[in-house]
């Protein structure tokens, strides 16, 4: 044999060997790789099930999404929700040979080596396909280096083909779409059509989808908010694809590239849109861990009784702690995409927030600002001394972040004061929208001080659903919830509670009592005697309808006298209030500070014919897969009798028809039966209105951050004209909405054998006048009334 054949033989030998010696090594290496020795491998279980956060949804009783709770804010989408937009715009940029393929394109990978390799074409395109692209966004963070890196691609082979085994083409396309992550706090593709396009997935354009995907290869270079021109270069990019795919035609590619690119771009912040301090509420109630005393001060101790009773009692509040997932995991309401349907009705939502704006903005802040122009100690009241004035001011520095963040850094106290006082670029909030402005931090306090508060709760009286929640004006910027966790002197809207005993002990609307001055003894052997500055029918035998109706102090003091404040205190609380009460001869003027909540569902017991109903604020929870794992009922109660109910909604119509509420019927209108009652507090530092019709109860408050932050005159301080114009305001809305079944036709149902006349002769004596000033403590001090 030559030498020639010789060598020839072992070159061939050579190569082969070198061949196979290859080929057993990419076996070898990939077979460490399935084997999870050279980097994680997810199971057959991880696979079957890949782990993805998703955003729990808060859902309207009308099946519209409130909001979202979410570390990414993520929400599911089905293949059956994608527009076929989306699919081919995506297939046709990122794996034209997706369904042809098993998880690792041969061709695409030949590409990267041969044109992006070797001849140096970076535009030819990567060799990633989308299952590839899955296995990545499922299975691995970020690598620290090349070498990592590198071997995470080949894991990503192993684990794309091993997605390829588990899931249908159609479900790989779903779980990625689901599973990319945008800019702005988007995450999957359902999240960035509502973010960019206010749009849905399954009725995206096309234009609209080739901006989507085009932002998967850098979310943040193709960000179509700061960077529209090389966005839409991108969009087109895209559209371009799809035409070479024959998804679009050479004349639709033509027109819609030429069209501008346009958003609707709205970020999901949970600060922002409909109702937010409604979804705090619940995400706090969800999330309460179980109360330990230690955890609370001494003087939060009836926080501490009554947190511990709702643990105990109510389902709802804690539920994230105590209910646990089929593994034993407790839920997490950020990531496990729970779906909280809520009993707020969306439209109703709106009509409540439209309510408190109109009024605010439009007549109450407007005269508060004209009433307060040029004081030295304004917003407050000019009753205050400077000394005062310092002091309110100086706790609201240290209750700032500003204050605290300093605090925290080590800067000493004259410091951070005196850092108060320069001027700095910021947002203020204004009724016409967010301001640029330059203020000093301590005049951005005051200003925010300036803007009165209000809120509003709606609920069904008949079944306990929460239908509107507004705990204040704006939430980015007045966080504090006025309806759960502020509360306020209550004035005048607490005579009905106090009325209520009487009618339970046999007396009724009509009964007639001495519109004169009572006095009480009080244990220390002192006498009290509540003032009244109402001038109509002194000295005269009045009913009790009349003496409502007007809010009279004579009135509510000879009902209160009739039984022992103690009597009293314990009828309030069985028709619902929760918060303390000191049961004392004052307490039927409304010196105790009640939440408006507690208020209204108390008032919600006369509707439901005696029957104490805790308000609902959510029906259902489901996991991700749609699997119901809770459903809430209200708890009730019979509290007082049917009979005693009724005659409450008379007393309480007669305040709208002929008492201080009179004006719902000549200012706005209103021809059906209603009821309620207006309460102002002392020095008018708060207004309020609790309105009854057959199928709704709402109430309002509406005050200032401070108690000393109020209007200095009773016309426009009382009750009917700070809180009753919203309560009117969201009824004409209600009524006008027929899909709502809401009418003013609707009435209060009358008991089986109702007997009682409510035909009260002194009824027409009433003054229309006497709306303009309620007759209430409206003068003195806390100790006259004490």
């Amino acid at each position: 044999m030559s030498s020639n054949s010789k060598g020839v033989g072992r070159f061939l030998r050579w190569f082969w060997g070198s061949i196979l010696l290859g080929l057993l090594f990419v076996f070898l290496l990939f077979l460490l790789i399935a084997k999870g020795y050279l980097g994680i491998m997810p199971s057959f279980e991880e696979l079957e099930n890949p782990k993805s956060n998703l955003a729990s949804q808060v859902i309207s009783e009308d099946h519209k999404i409130l909001g979202n709770f979410a570390i990414e804010n993520r929400t599911y989408v089905d293949y059956s929700d994608l527009s076929p937009n989306i699919v081919n715009a995506l297939i046709a940029t990122e794996d034209l040979r997706f369904y042809d393929h098993s998880g690792i394109d041969p061709r695409g990978l030949a590409r990267v080596v041969f044109r992006t390799l070797i001849l140096g074409d970076k535009g030819s395109g990567g060799g990633s396909t989308i299952t590839q692209q899955l296995a990545k966004l499922l299975f691995h963070e970020p690598a620290k280096n090349i070498w990592e890196r590198g071997l995470q691609k080949l894991n990503e082979w192993v684990i794309a083909v091993k997605l390829e085994r588990s899931y249908t083409k159609n479900e790989i396309l779903t779980m990625y779409l689901n599973k990319v992550g945008y800019i702005y706090d988007a995450y999957g593709i359902q999240s960035a059509a509502q973010t960019f396009f206010a749009a849905t997935t399954d009725s995206i354009k096309i234009e609209e989808a080739a901006v989507l995907v085009g932002m998967l290869k850098n979310p943040s270079l193709f960000n179509p908010v700061r960077r529209k021109d090389t966005t839409e270069f991108r969009r087109n990019v895209v559209l371009n694809q799809m035409r070479k795919a024959q998804h679009i035609s050479d004349s639709e590619y033509d027109s819609l590239k030429n069209i501008p690119l346009t958003l609707k771009f709205a970020r999901r912040d949970h600060k922002e849109g409909v109702a937010p301090y409604f979804r705090e509420h619940i995400r706090l109630t969800l999330t309460a861990r179980k109360p330990e005393r230690e955890n609370y001060p001494s003087y939060l101790n009836d926080k501490f009784i009554a947190d511990s009773i709702e643990w105990e009692n109510n389902p709802i509040y804690g539920f994230i702690n105590k209910t646990l997932q089929p593994d034993g995991s407790r839920y997490n309401i950020y990531s496990d995409g729970l779906k909280i349907y809520s009993t707020v009705n969306y439209k109703m939502q709106t009509y409540a927030e439209n309510a408190v704006k109109e009024h605010l903005a439009n007549d109450l802040q407007k005269a508060f600002f004209k009433e307060k122009k040029g004081r030295a100690r304004a917003p407050f009241t000019n009753k205050i001394t400077q000394e005062q004035y310092e002091g309110i001011i100086n706790r609201a520095i240290r209750n700032s972040d500003r204050y605290r963040n300093m605090q925290k850094e080590g800067i000493d106290r004259d410091s951070i004061m005196e850092s108060f006082k320069i001027p700095v670029p910021m947002k203020v909030f204004t009724w016409d929208g967010e301001r640029d402005t330059i203020l000093t931090p301590l005049d951005s306090i005051i200003h925010l001080k300036y803007y009165l508060r209000a809120s509003f709760f709606s609920i069904d009286p008949n079944s306990g659903h929460v239908k509107a929640y507004v705990g204040g004006p704006n939430f980015k910027y007045f966080m504090y919830d006025m309806v759960s966790q502020g509360k306020r002197q209550v004035g005048s809207t607490i005579k009905p509670l106090v009325y209520t005993l009487a009618m339970q002990e046999g007396h009724t609307p009509c009964d007639l009592v001495p519109n004169i001055p009572q006095t009480f003894v009080l244990p220390d052997g002192k006498t009290w005697t509540p003032r009244d500055d109402g001038r109509r029918r002194k000295g005269e035998m009045v009913t009790l309808k009349w003496g409502l109706a007007n809010s009279n102090n004579n009135i509510s003091a000879w009902v209160m006298k009739q039984y022992n404040p103690k009597a009293v205190a314990d009828m309030i609380h069985e028709l619902g209030i929760l918060s303390p009460i000191d049961p004392v001869p004052s307490l039927c003027l409304g010196t105790p500070d009640f939440s408006l909540n507690e208020m209204v569902s108390a008032y919600s017991t006369f509707v439901n014919k005696g029957v104490r109903i805790e308000p609902l604020m959510i029906s259902r929870i489901e996991d991700r897969y749609g699997n119901v794992i809770a459903q809430f009922s209200p708890n009730k109660k019979e509290v007082i009798s049917e009979q005693t109910a009724y005659l409450m909604l008379n007393l309480l119509q007669g305040v709208v028809n002929r008492g201080t509420g009179i004006r719902l019927r000549y200012t706005y209108n209103f021809t059906g039966q209603m009821g309620g009652k207006t309460g102002t507090s002392q020095n008018h530092s708060d207004g309020w209105f609790i309105g009854v019709t057959p199928n709704l109860v709402s109430g309002v408050w509406v005050g200032g951050e401070d108690r000393d932050i109020h209007f200095d005159g009773i016309r426009m301080g009382q009750g009917a004209n700070m809180a009753l114009p919203i309560w009117a305001l969201y009824m004409k809305q209600v009524y006008a909405d027929d899909s709502l079944a809401i009418t003013e036709e609707d009435v209060f149902e009358e008991p089986v054998n109702f007997n009682i006349s409510l035909d009260c002769s002194d009824d027409i004596k009433t003054s229309i006048e006497g709306e303009e000033v309620e007759e209430e403590y409206v003068n003195g001090t806390e100790e006259e009334f004490m």
